[in-house]
C-alpha cells in the first residue's frame, strides 16, 4: 500500500474555512477520481507555538500506478485549486510513503 502524504501549514487565520473547505470540497474531489480508499486529517502535535497549525493528510492508495494516473490526470488541477483559493497561507510539502509491514500486538 501506498500513502500519499501532504504535510500543510495553515495559518490560525483561515484555519476553520480551510478545514471546512477541505471537508466539504477539497476532500471529496480527490475521492471522485476513484484513485484513493481512505483519506486521514492528521494533526501534528505541539507545532502551534508559531500560531500556524500543521496537518498530515494522508491519502491511502493500493499502489504506485494509481498514484501515477493521479498524477497525471488529477493533481495539477486540484493543486491549483489550493494555491487559488489560499495563497500563501497554507505552505503544502509532499511525500510519498510505502507500507511495509503492520505489525500489531499478540
Amino acid at each position: 500500500m501506498i500513502i500519499y502524504n501532504i504535510t500543510s501549514s495553515v495559518e490560525k487565520s483561515i484555519h476553520d474555512e480551510w478545514m471546512n473547505w477541505m471537508l466539504e470540497d477539497h476532500i471529496p474531489k480527490v475521492m471522485e477520481t476513484g484513485k484513493f480508499y481512505e483519506i486521514r486529517i492528521i494533526k501534528v502535535r505541539g507545532d502551534e507555538a508559531h500560531g500556524d497549525t500543521t496537518y498530515s493528510i494522508q491519502y491511502m492508495l493500493e499502489n504506485q500506478e494509481q498514484l501515477n494516473d493521479y498524477y497525471k490526470n488529477y493533481a495539477p488541477a486540484l493543486r491549483n485549486h489550493v494555491k487559488e483559493k489560499f495563497g500563501q497561507k497554507v505552505l503544502q510539502f509532499r511525500t510519498e510513503l510505502e507500507i511495509v509491514k503492520v505489525v500489531k500486538p499478540v
